[in-house]
């Protein structure tokens, strides 16, 4: 009788210990598969940062429709290939509400092949040699007395101030813009939207 219960209880102790062991094996399946979960959405996730890193500020223009003026300006003055290259490139880039400012008929007037030279211009005069965060700006103001004078890739200059926290643009006829988004990073440099168009003299 004892041998019997012995036995019954060896067969026992097997069967627990064989229970047990599946339950780790499947434990182990499962934080194994949880792993593999996490290491594919890690690298999905870094393989999308690094897709939107290595966008040129052409690029990231062209895929945000509050610019869709100014990359349709862009084309028109052959000017992608230029703000596609290594830079770095500071770009204060007006919204389509600022071109919807100029008076009517002017960006069509624009973007006509005999103003291509005049256009070429306007837009390199929103353009900036050398990146140039935000917080970059600010401190040039306050270390130059409440202004800095920003020199152009066009050749003439912008001038920065600080009204309250906001950086504004005064342009060579005293006109004014103000940056509404700043820090758009991108692989060859960094874009300000501003809500005006700036205009040089010539």
């Amino acid at each position: 009788m004892k041998r019997v219960i012995l036995s019954l209880s060896v067969i026992a102790m097997i069967a627990f210990t064989s229970c047990k062991n599946d339950q780790n094996k499947e434990s182990e399946a499962q934080q194994e598969e949880a792993a593999m979960d996490a290491e594919s959405s890690s690298e999905e996730a870094m393989s999308e940062d690094a897709m939107s890193d290595g966008q040129t500020v052409v690029e990231i223009a062209a895929g945000n429709e509050d610019f869709s003026t100014l990359v349709t300006a862009v084309k028109a003055a052959e000017l992608v290939e230029t703000l596609n290259s290594e830079g770095p490139f500071t770009v204060f880039a007006p919204t389509d509400a600022a071109f919807a400012k100029l008076p009517e008929g002017t960006v069509a007037t624009l973007l006509e092949p005999e103003n291509k030279e005049k256009l070429t211009g306007i837009l390199t005069y929103h353009v900036v040699s050398g990146e140039f965060m935000a917080a970059d700006v600010v401190a040039a103001i306050n270390d130059n007395g409440g202004s800095f004078v920003i020199p152009t890739v066009q050749g003439e200059e912008l001038t920065a101030t600080l009204e309250g926290e906001n950086v504004v643009l005064t342009d060579a006829n005293g006109n004014k813009a103000t940056v509404v988004m700043a820090d758009v990073d991108a692989s060859n440099g960094v874009i300000h939207a501003i809500d005006a168009v700036v205009m040089p003299k010539s």
